[in-house]
């Protein structure tokens, strides 16, 4: 069992799917935890509320929007006032557009790249100093199968995947003598509310039934046929959360049912 007593954590997109799960893991470990992400507030207060009871530990909430570096800012200034640290950061955030480049806004465009990638290059620049003065810490960036290989119509998507991996090599190095590790997970489909929602404008897209584009589309890269479980993420990040990964840094760890290895 890891144990993250005395630890605080903020993940970014943590209203749901994926980012929730990784949550109320580190919650569940001992760690005192920022949320963040969209959704209704009485909603977000109810998941606020019972995460803080069951786990036992201090769990807040920030509406930052991903978007905007000084709400990142600010976000991260609450975190430190809270728990007077942030030690581990999961940079979870993240949004997807299908559109055949052509036809892709410019606009989805920009919001991708933003919630995708700078939004890691802000929280990751904010928490660091304190990071190295404490000589811990943890930052998780979230990646996809989409940092190593690419699919049609996601050029927003494939390109912000990419660049978060360089971005969590490059930070790996620069902090590497100081307690802190900076790893990337890259998983394969998940069912999550980001990918149920894309399936229609896959379909629509490729001119094909939504059945189709989760047979065809999604578990078609899969070797294992599986979609990936929230829960083998979660305990994925635990891990490399712990003493044992120390040593583990820089790293982009596929969970992904085999689809990068083809």
């Amino acid at each position: 069992m890891i144990n993250l007593e005395g630890k605080s954590a903020l993940v970014t997109g943590s209203t749901s799917g994926i980012g929730l799960a990784i949550a109320t893991g580190l919650a569940d470990a001992g760690a005192n935890v920022m949320l963040n992400g969209f959704g209704k507030l009485e909603t977000i207060e109810m998941l606020r509320s019972n995460l803080e009871k069951t786990s036992g530990h201090k769990i807040r909430y920030s509406p930052a929007d991903m978007r905007k570096p000084s709400e990142i800012k600010n976000m991260i200034s609450a975190a430190q006032k809270e728990y007077g640290s942030v030690d581990i950061l999961i940079n979870n955030a993240g949004i997807q557009h299908v559109s055949p480049i052509e036809d892709f806004p410019t606009e989805k465009w920009d919001d991708i790249l933003a919630i995708n990638l700078s939004s890691a290059f802000h929280t990751t620049r904010h928490c660091i100093a304190g990071m190295k003065k404490s000589g811990w810490g943890r930052i998780i960036n979230i990646a996809s199968a989409h940092s190593l290989v690419a699919s049609p119509y996601k050029s927003a998507y494939v390109a912000a995947k990419h660049g978060l991996v360089g971005l969590t090599k490059t930070v790996a190095l620069e902090c590497a003598q100081d307690g802190v590790t900076v790893n990337a997970i890259s998983p394969g489909y998940v069912l999550t509310p980001l990918v149920e929602k894309q399936i229609p404008d896959t379909a629509k897209a490729r001119g094909i039934s939504e059945e189709a584009v989760k047979r065809d589309v999604l578990l078609a890269a899969q070797p294992t046929k599986k979609f990936v479980k929230v829960d083998q993420i979660t305990q994925s990040t635990l891990f490399l959360c712990s003493d044992a990964a120390e040593n583990i840094t820089g790293i982009n760890l596929s969970i992904d049912g085999g689809w990068t290895a083809q």
